[in-house]
């Protein structure tokens, strides 16, 4: 049996929002360890909206209030989608070269303190772009998104950290395009979680923590 306490830090898909079940994939993916016999505790703290930057304002912070000594303890991000989206002024929220040196801020120094995964963002369903979120509107494009993930997992492997291409592992599977048009083409339905988290526990570095 392995005992973990594990901070998810992402943005509103690590939230799970548009999950009618509330539970997301980090939810799902931990009601399976425990399943197995697992003591996992699960801190879910993804904001939507978030970009890296502000991700990199907070997650050291809260992470360690929920992750005190001697218990054993990780870390998952999920960023990156956000930093795409371009406003309508046209603008990028975030400049790829921002995302990339962030991300390399937050993945080295949370290696350096605990273990680290790093799960790579999602496609998105253009059919539905611009998408309006709450009083502002923004626009998502797979180009974008597809370079940020690649740029993601050049900066893991730089750092040593194992990371998870969700954008190629799952972004042509038509049962998640489904998901995401059930959706808002951004956040999938509650069926679009599920294939998050299975296709997240079925990796090796996450079956490293329980398995190894």
């Amino acid at each position: 049996m392995t005992i973990l306490r594990i901070c998810f830090v992402g943005d509103s898909i690590t939230a799970g929002t548009g999950d009618d079940q509330y539970l997301g994939w980090p939810g799902r993916l931990c009601a399976t360890e425990r399943a197995k016999g697992h003591d996992v505790t699960l801190y879910n703290l993804g904001i939507r909206s978030d970009t890296s930057p502000l991700i990199a304002a907070r997650w050291r912070a809260e992470c360690e209030a929920r992750l005190p000594p001697p218990y054993p303890a990780a870390l998952m991000f999920a960023f990156g989608i956000n930093d795409t989206a371009e406003e309508l002024a046209g603008s990028l929220r975030v400049r790829p070269a921002d995302t990339i040196r962030i991300a390399r801020q937050i993945l080295g120094e949370a290696k350096a303190w605990l273990p680290t995964l790093m799960i790579g963002p999602v496609a998105v369903d253009e059919s539905k772009m611009p998408l309006r979120i709450g009083l502002v509107r923004r626009d998502w494009r797979n180009q974008r998104v597809q370079q940020t993930a690649r740029d993601l997992a050049a900066v893991a492997s730089e750092v040593g950290v194992p990371y998870l291409d969700l954008y190629s592992l799952i972004g042509n599977d038509p049962a998640f395009s489904r998901a995401l048009a059930a959706g808002d083409g951004v956040h999938p339905s509650s069926e679009g979680y599920a294939i998050l988290a299975t296709a997240i526990g079925s990796w090796m570095a996450w079956r490293a923590w329980f398995d190894g």
